[in-house]
Order: structure tokens, then sequence, then C-alpha cells
């Protein structure tokens, strides 16, 4: 064959394999455009002000002035909140109002909805029924189908292992999932919490299932109001029921396992340290919300709250570094930075007596106790120097009822954090 026929004939080759190549790799491109040229999620142009205008803008909110420590400049999340879990200041915050996918923090609308429903020693038999519907890889604490546990257990589950075994437990004694989501969105109603639609009740991916920074805040702080929700969240390990086992002469034995709280900052990590004066709340990490996390800490007699949602940076533990971060500049910050806004009260706890608005919390049952609707305040509190020196105004119209009703009060707002942290066994 001649030379320039040879030639004509590699060409013709070398570019059928070139528009092979293409047609193999170019409808993989177009399905999966590569990520430096994908546009980085952005928030809507417009969102809540509820507690304040300035919590309804995009970008970060923060009022800086001389004294005023500059916030760190590594922090990634999509959205984050900062603020005083007493007075309700708001300290800082990132897209406050921005709805996202929750992930397990949702379980904190959970918890304080259904919570005070059931004594901690009341005993459920587990059946089938009880476990339908679990989404797949979900966390899960090891619950039996036919083993009875203690409502106590199964809140440690929900709260150490995330175990959404235990969440539809806990729901099906609640009436199912279906009365318990309801029952957790009118909720969120009347906490003020207006970001929040609950699709299931452990945070399981689901379409249209949102919250925002600024309401799981609004639920830790509603939640930390419980006595048993506050001893549940700042447990670091227990002991968990397993499974009852029959040994070679017939004997039936039931054993424990322990259980570890995966809150990085309450039980630390190869890579990151307990948090000084930590005491919970909840961390969540699905496909679609990535890694959230609230946390509250108690430093100098202050209680902040910081959440954290959905880091863009994704190294291991670094929704906590970005925690701890805020945690950090709000305890330097607090008392210098003048406030951008508040953590609203619940609707049937507004202010009285004059109180500055979002300074006032559900006064509920009494600490930890059982159903019922939370009661008005019959008190007001005021703040002197952030969160120190609570000082509360009786409005006595006489009785004993009127001081009971305040007593409660003043036990809830005050939050007796630092006891819990120093109770609480070390890992």
């Amino acid at each position: 064959m001649p030379a320039p026929h040879k030639t004509a004939r590699r060409t013709l080759l070398v570019a059928s394999a070139a528009l092979l190549s293409v047609s193999l790799t170019a409808p993989a491109a177009l399905a999966a455009p590569s990520p430096k040229t994908s546009k980085p999620a952005a928030p809507p142009a417009r969102m809540s002000t509820v507690g304040g205008a300035r919590l309804g803008q995009a970008g970060t909110q923060v009022n800086l002035a001389a004294g005023v420590p500059v916030l760190p400049k590594d922090l990634t999340a999509r959205s984050w909140i900062v603020a005083d879990a007493e007075s309700g200041q708001v300290l800082a915050a990132h897209n406050a109002h921005w709805r996202l996918p929750p992930a397990s923090t949702l379980k904190m609308l959970f918890a304080d909805t259904v919570l005070p429903k059931f004594p901690a020693t009341q005993q459920h038999k587990v059946v089938a029924s009880d476990l339908a519907g679990i989404g797949e890889n979900s966390s899960m604490v090891g619950i039996k189908e036919n083993e009875s546990y203690s409502v106590r257990d199964l809140w440690l589950g929900v709260f150490l292992r995330s175990g959404n075994d235990a969440v539809h437990v806990l729901s099906a004694m609640n009436g199912g999932v279906t009365r318990t989501v309801a029952d957790m969105n009118a909720h969120a109603q009347d906490l003020q919490a207006l970001d929040t639609q609950v699709v299931s009740p452990d945070g399981y991916d689901a379409p249209n299932q949102v919250s925002s920074a600024y309401d799981l805040t609004l639920f830790a702080r509603s939640g930390l109001q419980k006595k048993d929700f506050r001893t549940y969240c700042s447990t670091v390990r227990a002991q968990f029921p397993g499974e009852t086992k029959k040994d070679k002469k017939g004997k039936s034995t039931r054993t424990s396992f322990e259980i570890q709280n995966t809150d990085r900052l309450l039980s630390g990590d190869y890579d990151i340290s307990v948090y000084p004066g930590v005491a919970g709340v909840k961390n969540g990490n699905t496909t679609n919300a990535g890694a959230t996390f609230t946390g509250v800490a108690e430093r100098g007699g202050r209680v902040l709250l910081v959440t954290v949602m959905n880091p863009e940076k994704k190294d291991h533990n670094e929704v906590y570094r970005e925690t701890a971060k805020l945690f950090d500049w709000g305890f330097t910050a607090a008392g210098k930075v003048r406030p951008v806004g508040e953590l609203v009260p619940p609707k049937g706890a507004g202010p009285a007596g004059g109180a500055t608005p979002g300074a006032t919390a559900a006064a509920g049952q009494a600490d930890g106790g059982q159903g019922g609707s939370p009661a008005r305040p019959m008190a007001s509190a005021t703040t002197g120097g952030g969160s120190r020196g609570m000082g509360i105004a009786l409005g006595i119209a006489g009785g004993a009822v009127v001081l009971l009703a305040a007593a409660a009060f003043l036990v809830n707002r005050r939050w007796p954090l630092p006891d819990l942290v120093r109770r609480r066994p070390r890992p």
C-alpha cells in the first residue's frame, strides 16, 4: 500500500477513536458537572425576620465596634448563630433563617415535644410495627423486637447514639409517626420556629423537611428548661440493655453494652478535645444536610448556645471545630457586642411585666414535669450584664399559686448547667 494511503488510514483511525472517547465520556460529564464549575449554594434573597430584621438578611450579621473581637475568619458553615441562652440575645449570626435540612438536630424538637409525656421508669415491650419505616442506613442504638426497654433507656438511645430506632419506638408510644410529626409541627409553631417543617421525627432526609440555625437554637433553649432533657443531652456514656439470650441450660440472661455520646465536644475524639463547660445538646449528619450541631456551654456564669449547619469544609469533626471557635468568640464578645437580634419566647410565654422581649421563656411544668400545657410565667426576668445576676421581679398578686408559678419560672430560667457539668462523668 502506498505511503499516503497508510497515513490517511492512520489519521482516520485516530479520529474515530477520539470520537468514540467523546461519545463515551460526554454523558457522564453532562450528568455530573465538575464541582469546580457548579455554583455554590446561596441563601434566598428573602428570609424570615423572626427575632429581628438583621436575622433575615443574608450573610454575616455582627456589630463590630471598639473592644469587640473579630469573628473567626475560617468559618465555612452555610448557616450559624451565637446566642445568650438566658437573655435570648443573638450576638452574631450568618444566614440565621436559611431553611436547610436539619439531620438529627431535629431530634431536639422531638425530645422537647414527646419527653414530657412518659415517665422515665415506664417500660415498653417493642413489637415489629414499632420499628417499621426506619430509613436505610439510619443511625441505630440496637433496639430488638420483643425486648422491653424503659423510657429512660430509649431517651439515652436518642441522645447518645442518635438512634432512629429509639425515635420510632417512642413515636409508636405517642400514637405513631404521623401523630408525632403533627405534634412536632404544632410545637414548632408554638415556639415561633416558623422555618421548620417536620416530615420524619428522627431528622432522616425527607423531601421538604427543613429547619434553620435560628429554629434549632429555639428548640435547644426550650428543651434545656427540662431537667431530664438536660441530663440526657449531657450524658457522655451509659449502659444500654442488650438482647435476651439463653444459655445451654435454657436459662435466660440479658446483658448490657456501653453506648457513648457522639457529640465530640462532649465526649472528645482523637483529633478534638472536650470543650470546657460544654453540656450538650445534639449533633446530626446526613447526605443532604451535611454535618449539623447545636451546643450549649457555660463559662463564668454565662450560658451560650451555638448552632452550626453544614460546613463547606469537610474535614473530620469540622462542625465541632467551627462551633468551638464560635463559642470562644461568644464568651469573649459577650457584654461587649451589641446584639443583632433575639431568640423569641414561645407564643404562650410572651413578655410579662414589661420584660425585655426574648428575655422570658415558658415556665412549663416543674423541671422535667409531665404532660399538660405550659403555664404562663407569673414573673418577668430582667438582665443585668448579659445573663449574669438574673433579677426576678415577682408580680405578686397575693396567694401561694402566684409564688409557686414564679418559683418554677425562676428554676427554669436559671438552667443549672454548671452543676450539671461538674456532675457529668468525664470520658
